[in-house]
């Protein structure tokens, strides 16, 4: 009997221990999940059986909450992770004021101009495309909440879908109250912490453009797709030009390895947010969905430029995880 109240007393020493680190590290997160609270819709009155045992946590539930952190960690780094390095390489190679002696590398952009449909000098274009970016990361960075945010919204039983013709087929049109309002919290903190905005705040969302929350989540869990294989290629490009002695030739040829990057990063940073991809100013232009379809025009165009062998040599193969542009 001596010997089985040891252990269990180690037992609950351990389980003790185990929910102060899941609080600890739950308390980093407290302030953010507390609006994210504020916006959920209550289970406490649903049928679900869980949180019946009260405030005891089982071994299994706390293994399973180890295993869920390990899980939204991984997330963040191969989602969120694009979006910080982009961000970190616009500010390592290009000045948000001084673009330098050479066009080549300036991030102006003037409508009617390779395709683009707004009008930026480099300075501009410079914190239209870090405000794009810094929103983007935010937005996978609460993938998790946002999810949830559009599981509500789909199943919201006062807000009907309607069968409609958006110009992109039947789709199923439904307002998603709680989507667009977690999406305005996320584009104000953006903006406080840029200092201002640059083009439109719109976000659409149960319209012909975004017709409904499902499709929503889908355009921006598009974003690491097209951000990833983008880092890996420039990453890669140093490591391509020891490899061999011709293949240091060509990528001299561009200027070496630097101007190599910053030539890609150049062309990405004006192309892929241009206000291009659609046939009017409303469908693309500068609003919130509308950066993410320049986005994907870009990506759409990559055999055609210059430095299009470089990505396969080092080892792209799409935008989309297989064969294809």
């Amino acid at each position: 009997p001596g010997a089985t109240g040891d252990q269990g007393e180690r037992g609950r020493d351990q389980k003790s221990q185990l929910q102060v680190l899941l609080r600890g590290t739950a308390a980093q997160a407290a302030l953010r999940w507390h609006f994210w609270s504020l916006l959920r819709s209550s289970y406490r009155d649903s049928d679900s059986e869980d949180g019946q045992d009260g405030d005891e946590l089982s071994e299994d539930v706390v293994e399973q909450c180890i295993y869920s952190l390990g899980d939204h960690s991984t997330y963040l780094r191969f989602n969120r992770e694009p979006c910080d390095r982009l961000i970190y390489l616009l500010k390592e190679f290009f000045d948000p004021e001084d673009p330098g002696p050479d066009p080549a590398y300036s991030l102006a952009i003037e409508e009617g101009i390779n395709g683009a449909r707004l009008s930026h000098p480099h300075s501009r274009q410079y914190t239209f495309v870090l405000q794009s970016m810094t929103l983007w990361r935010e937005v996978l960075d609460n993938m998790f909440q946002l999810w949830h945010m559009a599981e509500e919204d789909l199943l919201d039983d006062e807000q009907q879908y309607q069968l409609a013709d958006t110009g992109q087929g039947y789709q199923r049109v439904q307002k998603s109250v709680r989507s667009v309002v977690a999406m305005q919290k996320i584009l104000a903190d953006v903006q406080r912490k840029v200092g201002g905005w640059v083009g439109s705040s719109i976000v659409h969302l149960g319209d012909h453009n975004v017709p409904n929350a499902l499709m929503f989540i889908d355009k921006y869990i598009q974003v690491p797709r097209f951000l990833g294989p983008l880092v890996l290629t420039l990453d890669k490009i140093s490591e391509l030009s020891r490899s061999t002695a011709g293949m240091k030739v060509y990528i001299d040829s561009f200027g070496g390895v630097r101007r190599l990057q910053k030539l890609i990063l150049a062309d990405f940073f004006k192309h892929a947010f241009d206000g291009s991809g659609a046939d009017n100013f409303f469908d693309a232009g500068s609003c919130i969905d509308g950066r993410l379809t320049s986005a994907w025009n870009w990506c759409s165009s990559i055999e055609s430029k210059p430095y299009f062998p470089v990505f396969l040599l080092t080892g792209f193969s799409g935008f989309d995880g297989k064969e294809g542009f």
